[in-house]
């Protein structure tokens, strides 16, 4: 399954602050349907994404009924990415 969508960005303040794109509606409720047949446990789901030129592998989170992508510092920071910017992804499924 891959999806693309314009994501917000939002930032998890925890011990660690974390970024985080926020999947929308749409696309949460067709990987909700799958999720039992992809999560690896916990209800994360391996994916591989893509913001602008830039590929990276992480899974999502489930959260709130839908879920987030997290955003490493390595990919957010050099395409100058902050909490509440709207961003396009590109994300696929990881098949295992």
């Amino acid at each position: 399954m891959e999806f693309e969508f314009t994501a917000e960005v939002i930032e998890w303040r925890g011990p660690a602050p974390y970024y985080y794109a926020v999947v929308p509606d749409g696309p949460s409720e067709a990987i909700h349907e799958v999720a039992g047949a992809v999560t690896y446990g916990w209800g994360v789901i391996p994916v591989e994404a893509w913001l602008g030129g830039t590929r990276f592998t992480t899974s999502l989170f489930p959260r709130d009924g839908g879920y987030l992508l997290p955003l490493k510092d390595a990919v957010r920071r050099p395409l100058g990415i902050s909490a509440g910017d709207q961003v396009p992804v590109r994300m696929s499924l990881a098949v295992r």
